[in-house]
């Protein structure tokens, strides 16, 4: 049956139809309404959620009333079998403090995108976790990835699968199935992510890819502020995660900046990032936390001093990390620490006692 003020099409059999129909008897409505319908568990639902859009007033109060407070019993089955994706998305919206219903929803192939996107942005571990290893719904939806990107429940596994999923994904299909970034040639990037960008924007591919020497902060200040920046702001979380990884320097220093934290950690996590711009980003305090911990957790780059040092100094560098980091610094830079305003007072008190110990305060 259709329903014309909602556009939505539900699917009844005669027998659950008949409760339904906006030309039924009011009072058969209304006692439909209140849920007591010898009716499978879907099909009892998806009248109710029917009836929520009655034109009576009191029949879609009472429809939704009886809607929400069904039983975990049956919403369990509603939730787990072919429902309605405009149910599913109701219950994902009314039952938004259930994490188990919700992770129902979440792992339901009936639930359509949009709702997923919605309980990607939840404030359940669990529910994040189920959608970061769904690589077909990323894919197909980058509004979910956007969502797991800015929610800080998505932690640094989730991260990692979701960037192995999708971080060359377009690029990859237009290459012929190759899915390593590394071994992509300049050529084949290019080629790539013209045909990522299209005829539009895909002027811009050689500024986002040809190598220029080191970026200064005053240079990404006025990227910020010119043509190229609002191109790269408007990009979808895919192609902006591409350029990320195969992008100059000029791309990841705008791109690490990015509020979505898979599109930041895709820059220090590219095949083409130096060292030198590691420094940078590791002194810099305006990108998110997780690239700091993305960075600390590398030896690669911890191996080098003047890293160690970036983040032990840091006041956005996770605590644990940077006090671990300040026991390598040299006494020079303990001092400086120690008397320093700018960072975390647990900081500047660890590098005290570490002189403290050496009898060198």
């Amino acid at each position: 049956m259709e329903r014309q003020a909602t556009k939505i099409r539900l699917t009844l059999s005669t027998q659950a139809e008949r409760y339904a129909r906006q030309d039924a008897p009011r009072d058969t409505r209304l006692m439909a309404a209140r849920g007591a319908l010898p009716l499978p568990a879907i099909e009892l639902a998806t009248v109710l959620f029917a009836l929520t859009h009655d034109p009576d007033a009191e029949v879609k109060s009472t429809a939704r009333d009886s809607l929400e407070s069904l039983p975990a019993t049956i919403t369990n089955t509603v939730l787990s079998g072919p429902a309605h994706p405009a149910l599913l998305s109701f219950f994902a919206e009314c039952r938004a403090d259930d994490a188990e219903q919700l992770e129902l929803i979440a792992l339901n192939p009936a639930t359509d995108d949009a709702t997923i996107a919605k309980l990607a942005a939840s404030p359940h571990k669990r529910i994040v976790e189920i959608i970061s290893n769904n690589q077909e719904r990323m894919v197909r939806a980058p509004e979910i990835v956007d969502a797991l990107g800015s929610n800080l429940l998505t932690g640094r596994a989730a991260i990692e699968r979701i960037l192995n999923f999708i971080g060359a994904s377009e690029v990859a299909a237009d290459l012929e199935g190759q899915h390593d970034v590394s071994t992509i040639t300049d050529q084949e990037a290019e080629a790539a992510l013209r045909a990522v960008l299209g005829d539009e924007k895909g002027i811009y591919v050689q500024q986002l890819l040809e190598e220029t020497d080191d970026v200064t902060e005053e240079q990404i200040q006025e990227l910020q502020e010119g043509n190229l920046f609002q191109v790269v702001q408007q990009m979808s979380v895919f192609q902006k995660i591409q350029i990320g990884r195969m992008g100059n320097k000029e791309a990841r220093g705008l791109l690490v900046r990015d509020r979505n934290k898979l599109v930041a950690i895709s820059v220090v996590t590219s095949p083409k990032i130096t060292e030198s711009e590691i420094i940078a980003i590791a002194q810099s305090r305006n990108v998110c936390d997780e690239v700091y911990r993305v960075i600390a957790t590398k030896r690669e780059w911890t191996r080098n001093y003047q890293v160690k040092q970036a983040l032990a100094s840091n006041p956005k560098c996770p605590q644990a990390m940077a006090m671990n980091f300040v026991n390598y610094l040299q006494d020079k830079d303990l001092r400086t620490m120690m008397r320093s305003r700018d960072v975390p007072r647990a900081i500047s008190a660890h590098a005290r006692r570490i002189l403290m110990k050496k009898g060198k305060v």
